[in-house]
């Protein structure tokens, strides 16, 4: 009786079915028509932590644990003291733009007025790397440029004075790494080994340690993003790892670690948005071999030396690959070469594509640099070369040293720098690559200084100056005979005709010459 009038009420029917269901275990899959039976209660932990997916978890867990506590100690805080009257402060506030201003170094923190109760200094916070027991310490240069004081301070919270032993400086005209080396009077230090850098893949584990916004022994994980990154105005020698293992500022410097616990980059730079300073997954490190490279000649000169093969190269366009048949793009073209350059007197001419240094094949013109670099001054190459088009031929050259001299030199032969723009010869080759005519007459335009009036007036790389004043420019000697002419009669404008690359068109137009130009 009780069964039938619970039955005929049909809330208390629903209540039943839901109190069956929580007790069996019955869930309903709405995609089938089957039903499947579970326990009413999870899975235990003792279930859990017994089970194979969460071993192999666990030991990975575990190994990211043994490896940080491994390495850890051997990254070490750099605080540097610079006084306000160094002409090197501005320096700590720069970018490093590549046609925008979104790349930028892991610049210390300056302390908060509150905290800094001496105004007149600043101070800054970095990272480094303990690469000798005896106390060498590899960081950026940018993290000691100017300091008047370096401090540090190592895991166990111990501090040292340290002294800059060699610089590998970029920005200059001879260009370089942007690491440096320091010395501390200690011994029995932790270390970190040198990995190999050039076989690290894409999609690897990679730990990152430093120093960011002055939270020292921070950790982070990622993988590596990519690889070969260069093209940083700043840092000729880049060729940077790529890696979105969080980083910010105050890790220059800092250790980029594989799995084994070896170092393969020196962390350097990050990118970021335009809105903000902090992480947001685009770092780079300098590769453990370019710093293993420079090292040695840190330690005995307090500077690096490289080799030049004195010429000005630019990039192997997609049309020219195509034409070629090549199946990927790389190879560097020679734009310029210098006279009484070790290329000159190796045979090397403008427009020819190198595309083997030494048997390796030259992925673009920031590799062949790197390669250049890293070759022993006085040490003879050989280049394999693609000439008119076709002709594979094979050269050898006699590599000079790399000095501010020669760079000077080579540039002051090439260039003419006049109201903002930078020309040099027109080449047949480079005719071609911006699509003008192979008689056409004229000085390329491949530089065009920010803010001046020349790029207000759209003037852009690849355009061809073919008159000047109403007088015909041939080639790089007539237009730089008429620009010491104008300099000298003082000109505040000049008339230009100018045709834009790739059939834009052209036209006439007139350029404010700044006072320094006249």
């Amino acid at each position: 009786m009780h069964l039938r009038n619970t039955l005929r009420n049909p809330i208390r029917v629903l209540l039943i079915c839901i109190a069956f269901v929580v007790v069996a275990g019955i869930v309903v899959s709405w995609d089938t028509d089957d039903f499947t039976v579970q326990t009413a209660i999870g899975q235990t932990n003792d279930t859990i932590e017994t089970s194979e997916d969460f071993l192999h978890l666990e030991r990975a867990n575990r190994a990211f644990i043994d490896l940080v506590a491994r390495t850890r100690p051997a990254v070490v805080q750099i605080t540097t003291k610079i006084q306000h009257n160094t002409e090197t402060l501005s320096r700590r506030e720069q970018v490093l733009p590549e046609d925008e201003d979104i790349f930028r170094r892991f610049f210390g923190e300056p302390a908060p007025r509150d905290l800094n109760p001496n105004p007149e200094y600043r101070e800054g916070v970095g990272s480094g790397v303990i690469v000798s027991d005896d106390g060498y310490i590899l960081t950026n240069n940018h993290v000691i440029e100017g300091a008047d004081e370096i401090r540090v301070k190592l895991s166990n919270g111990l501090e040292y004075e340290a002294t800059l032993t060699g610089r590998d400086a970029a920005g200059t005209r001879v260009g370089g790494t942007d690491l440096a080396l320091l010395k501390i009077e200690a011994d029995g230090l932790p270390t970190l080994p040198f990995g190999d850098s050039d076989a690290l893949q894409v999609g690897e584990w990679v730990i990152a340690i430093g120093t960011p916004l002055k939270f020292s022994q921070t950790v982070t994980r990622g993988i590596v993003s990519a690889k070969g990154r260069s093209g940083f105005r700043d840092i000729e020698y880049g060729d940077f790892i790529q890696t979105d293992a969080p980083i910010n500022r105050g890790n220059s410097g800092g250790a980029l670690i594989n799995i084994r616990g070896e170092l393969v980059g020196i962390n350097t730079l990050i990118a970021t948005s335009g809105f903000t300073l902090g992480n947001i997954g685009l770092g780079f490190a300098v590769p453990s071999k370019m710093a293993q490279q420079v090292l040695p000649q840190l330690i005995k000169n307090g500077k690096v030396e490289r080799a030049w093969l004195g010429i000005n190269m630019e990039p192997v366009d997609a049309q020219s690959a195509e034409k070629l048949k090549f199946e990927t793009l790389h190879g560097a073209r020679v734009a310029a070469v210098g006279k009484d350059s070790p290329a000159e007197k190796g045979g090397l001419q403008p427009d020819d594509i190198i595309i083997k240094f030494n048997g390796e094949t030259v992925r673009d013109i920031h590799h062949l640099r790197i390669l250049i670099g890293n070759t022993e001054i006085g040490k003879s190459v050989d280049l394999t070369i693609l000439r008119d088009g076709n002709q594979t031929k094979r050269l050898t050259v006699k590599l000079e040293k790399r000095t501010e001299a020669v760079i000077a030199k080579i540039n002051e032969e090439q260039q003419v720098a006049f109201a903002g723009l930078h020309v040099r010869k027109l080449t047949p080759g480079i005719a071609e690559r911006h699509g003008y005519a192979s008689d056409e007459k004229g000085v390329i335009v491949v530089e065009i200084e920010r803010n001046s009036d020349a790029a207000r007036q759209g003037i852009q790389p690849g355009s061809l100056i073919q008159e000047m004043e109403w007088t015909a420019i041939d080639d790089l000697e007539t237009y730089t005979a008429l620009v010491e002419r104008l300099a000298r009669e003082n000109k505040r404008r000049v008339l230009l005709y100018v045709k834009l690359p790739n059939g834009q068109g052209g036209g006439y137009t007139t350029i404010k010459v700044p006072a320094s130009d006249r």
